[in-house]
């Protein structure tokens, strides 16, 4: 990068981390430090709900998911909207009725403590190692950048965001997402703007869609039903629509976002708000890598996007191999390149089609060859470069000044998802385990030091998972993976709560531990795509926690706030 890049980046990050803590004012107490005295108008829930959720991974590796598998990926978020309403009309409402600071509370007032002990347990394992991969892909950029081993950027970044967090609490995090998102929208119009300007001369925006879609990259709906198929209009609606209910429903990083609004209709209206711009925008993230697909066919890309791997094995034993294979894969670039200009002349000609398919099959398969050695060389080595396509584009073609700002909004976006999360995980600590089982009697002094002490403590425990996962593929697909692994369970546990109201504890929690089991069970053999899970783990407790009330001796009945599920 150049000094401009530099300088815009270094002001960028630095503002917001002034801008969080002078806005947030120190933390009073827990209300202040977790809730933001539920104080948040309804456009700053609406985009601290969006920050949350559009961490660096969305803008870090969507581009990337679509420039190797297109578009379908939008297909994720089908069930958003739906979620959403659902969410409205029940959630919000009980959740603000009941004032409490966490989604779990209500579990040991509908259910018993186990249950919500339980429940908090899987979010905080789930979480936890989410956030991991959240602190790792903005990691990437700098190490890119940098030349250096992700293991000292990855210290950086989680501690850039532990300061702010620590000393604001969720006002901070609320702040700075606002100004974070302003940013990032400003930022991705640009980006689309450069890419369609860098095109050939003869290839507009048009063309360049044709040609990727020539080549399966505008596959964005497929009405096939397939269980191994991770991304369809059914695993979207279907399967998305439990994850994103899950998710926005009973993960502490999102109740809390939407905790923080001054009444139930403008925490609604916050999350109406991400309902109708989250599909679009996350389309026009996708589109952008489309386009640099596109653009790739015209200029000569890299052999391997990963520069830091790349440098590893220009400097070992088989230097030389690698340096052959790079020289074949810039000649068939230069033969796809030949066939791609003449597509964009005659874009319905069935025979230019197949030959830039054949083209392009030519280049993946010398590629194939080089991350084979790579593993060669160093078996620990990130041969998954999909995350760094659309950072190689951004740092090497883009003109000055527009590297450091697309680079601080990656930043931007991983500082808003990832504080969101240590204060998720601070809060569920501090309220469901430490004030609830370990000092129910303690000051709100002293809730409000272990709040900030949780807080730097799971920012550490992040940070090490961060350290393990470049093996984990792509970063949009493994963080939804590991969601989909428990959301299921956790929304199953919620569906009792709210609508089978003669369901007791006991049974809630034997059906809960043995659907997650299940769950487990089925990723681990492969029975159905990730989405699906999602479904099996919500149905399961379901249909589990009825059978367990028939069969399990009767529950003592309890004081409960049974008039709260109504919604």
């Amino acid at each position: 990068m150049s000094l401009v890049d530099w300088v815009v980046l270094g002001i960028t990050l630095a503002s917001i981390v002034i801008y969080g803590v002078w806005k947030s004012s120190g933390s009073r107490n827990m209300d202040h430090y977790f809730l933001g005295d539920q104080s948040l108008p309804w456009y700053h829930v609406g985009l601290s709900v969006m920050a949350t959720q559009a961490s660096a991974i969305t803008f870090l590796s969507a581009p990337g998911q679509a420039f190797s598998d297109g578009m379908r990926f939008v297909q994720f978020y089908f069930g958003l909207p739906l979620a959403m309403i659902v969410l409205c009309i029940t959630f919000v409402p009980i959740f603000h009725r009941l004032k409490i600071y966490t989604a779990y509370e209500y579990l040991e007032q509908r259910f018993d403590l186990k249950t919500r002990a339980f429940t908090a347990f899987l979010f905080l394992i789930q979480r936890g190692l989410s956030t991991g991969i959240s602190i790792y892909a903005p990691a990437i950029i700098l190490s890119t950048i940098l030349q250096i081993d992700t293991l000292y950027t990855t210290l950086f970044t989680g501690g850039l965001v532990i300061i702010y967090t620590v000393y604001g609490g969720t006002k901070a995090v609320s702040y700075t997402q606002l100004l974070q998102m302003s940013i990032i929208f400003s930022g991705l119009f640009l980006a689309g703007i450069v890419v369609v300007m860098l095109l050939p001369d003869n290839v507009g925006m048009h063309k360049a869609l044709h040609i990727a879609g020539s080549m399966d990259r505008m596959n964005v709906i497929d009405w096939n039903f397939d269980w191994d198929n991770r991304y369809t209009v059914w695993t979207g609606i279907l399967g998305g629509f439990f994850l994103q209910l899950s998710y926005f429903g009973t993960d502490q990083s999102q109740v809390g976002r939407y905790l923080t609004g001054k009444s139930v209709n403008q925490s609604r209206l916050g999350l109406i708000m991400n309902a109708v711009v989250k599909i679009p925008m996350q389309f026009l993230i996708l589109l952008i890598g489309v386009l640099v697909f596109a653009f790739y066919q015209y200029n000569q890309p890299p052999l391997f996007f990963n520069s830091y791997e790349v440098k590893r094995i220009s400097e070992s034993p088989l230097s030389k191999e690698y340096n052959q294979l790079d020289e074949r894969y810039q000649a068939e670039f230069q033969e796809r390149r030949k066939v791609a200009t003449l597509l964009a002349e005659d874009s319905e000609n069935p025979l230019l089609r197949k030959q830039v398919k054949e083209s392009n099959q030519a280049m993946e398969k010398t590629r194939d060859e080089a991350t084979a050695l790579m593993k060669r060389n160093n078996k620990e080595a990130d041969t998954n470069d999909s995350n760094y396509v659309f950072l190689t584009f951004v740092t090497q073609h883009l003109p000055k000044g527009l590297v450091g700002l697309l680079i601080a909004i990656i930043f931007l976006a991983s500082m808003g998802s990832i504080a969101s999360a240590f204060n998720s995980l601070a809060s569920t600590t501090s309220v469901d385990i430490y004030k609830r089982l370990i000092n129910p009697n303690a000051s709100e002094e002293n809730y409000l030091k272990f709040s900030r002490a949780s807080t730097i403590g799971w920012g550490l425990i992040s940070i090490g998972m961060a350290l393990y996962a470049g093996k984990m593929g792509n970063l949009i697909e493994a963080v939804n993976i590991l969601g989909s692994l428990f959301y299921g369970t956790i929304l199953g546990i919620f569906v009792v709560a709210f609508y089978v109201k003669w369901v007791k504890g006991n049974a809630v929690f034997v059906a809960a531990v043995v659907a997650e089991v299940l769950v487990c069970l089925a990723y681990y053999y492969e029975v159905m795509a990730y989405l699906w899970l999602n479904v099996l783990g919500c149905v399961l407790v379901v249909i589990f926690s009825i059978l367990a009330e028939m069969l399990l001796p009767k529950q003592e009945e309890k004081a409960t706030l049974r008039g709260a599920g109504g919604g």
